[in-house]
């Protein structure tokens, strides 16, 4: 299981959302490159990029950062946040992003959607973000009465090898993921599956790679060092 550090990027700044409540944000820094830096240093393989702006505007609004994220590091870079259509994914590509990750298109486009299949195909993610079981779109500002699990069932019909699940009410928080869930999606499907959301001790991500995830996103926890990284990604190999 891969441990992969989240950075997600509002206003040019480092931060994190509790609970994906835009007014409850916490600055961890005013340079995410550097931040960047950071992880790779510690020996992260793989960095997961969020543009907070575009996700819920939906237009890429930190795109230059992102860019000069992926030409400082060597760590592979995943990043989402406000690629609605094929010309912001293909742009993401072409910016050297290893990975692509959608969210609101995926259920509002899905005419994009089997485009970027064909596009991206092992490049790309569907991240399916989750209140009580129930999909939220737009920058998790827009709730829906699609249940999570009938999305997955949808995405991995269509081809779709790779999600990020997210538990909003545990995201930016502590208490620990949601194990009962990233259980019943690793048993269930064939579609790997990223946990994001709640990850908080070392204890959670022993858990989560027991449970089989292929990888572990985590934030706030490494920010206020009740995880540290080099340790994480020793329990994680």
């Amino acid at each position: 299981m891969e441990v992969i550090p989240a950075i997600d990027i509002r206003n040019g700044r480092c931060v994190r959302l509790e609970q994906g409540d835009y007014d409850r944000e916490t600055v961890f820094g005013d340079d995410p490159v550097k931040m960047a830096v950071r992880w790779a240093a510690l020996g992260a393989a793989r960095i997961h990029v969020v543009d907070l702006d575009g996700a819920r505007d939906g237009s890429q609004a930190n795109s230059g950062i992102v860019q000069r994220i992926v030409q400082t590091v060597d760590s592979a870079i995943q990043c989402g946040g406000g690629i609605r259509d094929i010309p912001s994914l293909e742009h993401s590509i072409e910016q050297g992003v290893s990975r692509v990750v959608i969210g609101t298109a995926a259920v509002k486009d899905p005419g994009m959607l089997r485009e970027a299949v064909a596009v991206a195909r092992h490049q790309l993610i569907v991240s399916v973000d989750a209140r009580d079981g129930l999909v939220s779109l737009e920058g998790w500002t827009e709730s829906t009465d699609i249940p999570a699990l009938s999305l997955i069932d949808r995405l991995e019909g269509l081809g779709i090898e790779r999600i990020v699940y997210t538990d909003i009410m545990r995201d930016g928080v502590r208490g620990g993921p949601n194990f009962e869930m990233y259980e019943s999606l690793t048993s269930r499907s064939s579609v790997k599956v990223l946990c994001a959301g709640g990850v908080s001790t070392l204890e959670d991500v022993r858990r989560l790679a027991e449970c089989g995830v292929e990888g572990a996103i985590i934030g706030r926890a490494l920010y206020t060092g009740e995880i540290d990284l080099s340790e994480a990604l020793t329990i994680s190999c």
